[in-house]
């Protein structure tokens, strides 16, 4: 029977039937597997960030003339800079890996919300110690960096 709250112990079942823990030397397997699985999520996110600052398309758009409607308004119009920006609609092999990348690391973030609803106090320590670790490892120095996707929007 699966678990609703919190608990505490050595036998876990981790996202698949097969990965049943039934002794203390798997339980530490299991929850170094999770600390690792989660840094390597830090990494992918950083890398995912970086590619994307590293293959933003350069070209920007004027905004829109203000009409009546808008007249007050500073802000641009929700699709103005994806349907006009040039090439937003073109596949490109940038475009195609920053997707790939993404659905990759969402496929790891799924994985470690579905581990942590095991409700095992361990599991859940050992992902959010381990996104902690890959943050201070990986991106906290990403700070200053800064990803505008809409640089169309002027104040």
């Amino acid at each position: 029977m699966m678990h609703m709250t919190f608990y505490w112990g050595k036998k876990v079942t981790l996202l698949f039937d097969f990965w049943k823990t039934d002794s203390w030397t798997s339980y530490a397997f299991t929850l170094l597997a999770c600390l690792i699985v989660s840094i390597f999520y830090q990494y992918m996110e950083d890398r995912r960030l970086r590619f994307k600052l590293l293959s933003t398309n350069k070209t920007t758009v004027a905004p829109p003339p203000q009409d009546g409607f808008a007249a007050n308004s500073t802000t641009t119009p929700l699709l103005y800079s994806k349907l006009l920006t040039p090439n937003a609609g073109k596949l490109s092999v940038a475009r195609f890996a920053g997707a790939v990348l993404f659905g990759v690391n969402s496929a790891i973030g799924y994985l470690l919300m579905l581990a942590i609803m095991s409700f095992n106090g361990g599991v859940f320590v050992a992902v959010v110690v381990g996104l902690a670790l890959g943050y201070l490892l990986f991106r906290a120095a990403d700070e200053g960096l800064v990803v505008v996707d809409n640089p169309c929007a002027c104040a």
